[in-house]
């Protein structure tokens, strides 16, 4: 009883979520997202401020309070663009970003978008630090931080913390960087808030690795720390280069190879460091015996981490030589950086000192100005509110009966839309999962004896994957807006060929009806592993095998695979001798909703899943019109190298 009523709260929730979704990736009103794409374009350039008042007045027009807060968002972004990173900025241009950034972050606290108020600080930071007033921005994170004490605010904690570990981490300052690495930490562990807990603490570990002296038990420490948070495909990399760093120092030449191969076959490596391509080459010279003082002057370019790494490994291998040469270049250039660093904080000071002797001779006259000001303005004032109060009160007499009825009429059709869509999409998805659990379950609680050692473990795997999936599928129709918007996560990891389809098997056989057959025929049987969605594939697979129960009440279902087919792909086929399909509704099929047969179960929304689902994969999924006998033969051809295997953070 218990579970079924906080099942009701969930859908009650789910339902009230997502009653305001439009059709555009913010789910704002379609009108104002067409304006706010205009004025996007011409950020940095003539014509925005127009484009996007445009959009205000659309926004204020139907009341959308989010397209109110992008609209300060705009403002702030177009006067950071119009102004070149690198170039020195005047008193009057950081003040104008320093007005715009509280605006925004204004608006935002008082709609109740606090995404878009630590985005304020974000921009503003970044402005401050490209433009070589790094004192500045550190002291917006320390604003935000003393912000998010008093709102006891996790995320916000959370947040100035990262932008402070960036800071000093772009500058080679490990030593500052780590009491800041170490409450990011503490924030993440502590924290019950779901934007904190949807963050990636890898990088945070490798870099608190990097504040330890290079060999030390603390860095392997950390580094196993970071590989056991690392949910992306980017985290396993960073991971990797780590590791590899740490067996060559270890003197472990195989396992050096093998992470260094991994990470130089990856096209993302740069992302993790630029130079890391210039490290492995250095190492592999130590490591095969030819390095010499002719390939140093090349690790200039590398950061100064990396330069004290290289200059420790020759050491333990005995390059005494060019590890003095090494540590001479590393001083140049810690000696380079300390120079840069303190001339940028040193010109901030300047400019901060002669700001403040102006600003004591300017603030007697601003005064004066001030009361002058107030007194016009309380004048002005008095006029504008009664001819505004006279506009009120007609505007409102003629609009209010018609534009009440239109708003409360949208507002019921897009909550029963929105209603009706998540039960279906609950009631389809849901039940494969579920009804593989409850079976499993049942089979497994049979008097002992009745089941082997083996027959229970596979019993107990087959609950584990379910339950995986339905923890999935459950986060997803719980988010329904963020799948129709396109963000939809995609979980790359490696998946076994054969495993995943007879997971699906397992998991659908008990949709058969009575007589009919459902066998795997893999065109070869030896095992084959490739990159992909292993749970997104399954869920594809199950899918289309329930498809085929539901319309065969007699003869066999084949699930088969190959890797000849079409070269480049696994290609899956689900072969019925069911009722068949008529090539004409051949794409008909995938529409949502659609269903050939009223007569059969089902909301008409399992292959319009299968291929959104598949399309996020790289993949394809479509009916063989080509296919001759009894039934029907869906195909799901899954790529074995995805053009970009990796998990986003949101």
């Amino acid at each position: 009883m218990k579970a079924k009523f906080i099942t009701l709260i969930l859908l009650l929730l789910a339902t009230l979520g997502t009653a305001g979704a439009q059709n555009n990736p913010l789910e704002i009103n379609d009108e104002c997202y067409s304006l706010y794409l205009q004025a996007e374009n011409k950020l940095g350039k003539d014509g925005f401020t127009q484009a996007n008042e445009q959009f205000l007045r659309s926004a204020l027009t139907y009341g959308d309070t989010k397209s109110q807060t992008l609209y300060y968002l705009g403002r702030l972004k177009n006067a950071i663009q119009r102004i070149p990173g690198g170039t020195v900025t005047t008193d009057e241009q950081d003040a104008e970003i320093t007005k715009l950034q509280e605006d925004l972050m204004t608006i935002a606290d008082k709609l109740g978008y606090p995404q878009y108020y630590y985005y304020a600080f974000e921009l503003a930071q970044n402005y401050f630090y490209s433009h070589n007033k790094s004192m500045r921005a550190m002291e917006l994170m320390q604003d935000l931080q003393n912000m998010a004490l008093e709102k006891k605010d996790y995320y916000g904690l959370w947040m100035s913390q990262r932008y402070m570990v960036a800071l000093y981490v772009d500058q080679g300052d490990y030593l500052n960087a780590k009491p800041h690495i170490q409450n990011a930490i503490r924030v993440y562990e502590q924290s019950q808030d779901s934007m904190v807990r949807s963050q990636s603490v890898t990088r945070l570990y490798c870099d608190l690795s990097d504040t330890y002296l290079i060999g030390a038990d603390s860095v392997k420490i950390n580094i196993d720390k970071a590989v056991k948070a690392a949910d992306s495909h980017l985290d396993s990399l960073r991971c990797a280069y780590y590791l590899a760093k740490i067996k060559a120092y270890e003197q472990d030449a195989e396992a050096y190879a093998f992470h260094r191969d991994y990470c130089l076959a990856d096209k993302q490596l740069s992302i993790i460091s630029p130079t890391a391509s210039l490290v492995f080459q250095t190492l592999d010279a130590i490591l095969e015996g030819r390095f010499d003082v002719s390939t140093i002057n090349s690790l200039s370019t590398a950061r100064v981490r990396e330069i004290k790494y290289i200059a420790n490994v020759a050491e333990k291998y005995g390059y005494e030589e060019q590890g003095f040469e090494i540590e001479r270049l590393l001083v140049g250039k810690f000696e380079n950086q300390m120079a840069d660093a303190n001339r940028a904080k040193l010109t901030e000071l300047d400019a901060r000192l002669g700001n403040n002797a102006l600003q004591g001779q300017l603030e007697t006259e601003s005064q004066r100005i001030s009361r002058i000001t107030r007194l016009i303005f309380v004048l002005l004032s008095a006029i504008l509110v009664a001819v505004i109060a006279f506009l009120i009160i007609h505007i409102y007499t003629l609009r209010k009966h018609n534009s009440k009825l239109i708003e409360a009429n949208e507002r019921v059709r897009l909550a029963d839309a929105a209603k009706t869509r998540f039960v279906q999409n609950m009631s389809h998805e849901v039940r494969t999962p579920l009804n593989a659990i409850v079976g499993f379950s049942q089979l497994l609680s049979l008097p002992d004896g009745a089941l082997s050692p083996e027959e229970k473990d596979e019993f107990a795997a087959h609950i584990v994957n379910n339950t995986k999936m339905l923890t999935m599928l459950l986060d997803d129709i719980l988010n329904a807006s963020a799948m129709d918007s396109g963000n939809y996560t995609i979980s790359y990891e490696t998946g076994e060929k054969d495993y995943m389809a007879q997971a699906a098997i397992s998991s659908s056989e008990h949709r058969l009806q009575p007589g009919v057959s459902l066998t795997y025929e893999p065109e070869d049987s030896k095992p084959f592993s490739f990159t992909t969605d292993p749970r997104r594939v399954q869920q594809i697979l199950i899918n289309l095998i329930t498809n085929a129960c539901k319309h065969t009440s007699e003869g066999s279902i084949v699930v088969s695979s190959s890797l000849q087919e079409h070269p480049g792909y696994v290609t899956y086929a689900i072969t019925d001798t069911g009722t068949g399909i008529a090539p004409e509704d051949a794409e008909k099929i995938f529409e949502r909703f659609t269903k050939l047969n009223d007569y059969v179960q089902g909301t008409g929304l399992g292959l319009s899943i299968c291929r959104d689902i598949a399309g996020r994969l790289g993949a394809k999924v479509f009916l063989d019109t080509t296919h001759t006998g009894k039934g029907s033969r869906f195909v799901f051809q899954l790529p074995i190298h995805p053009d970009n295997p990796d998990n986003p953070i949101q």
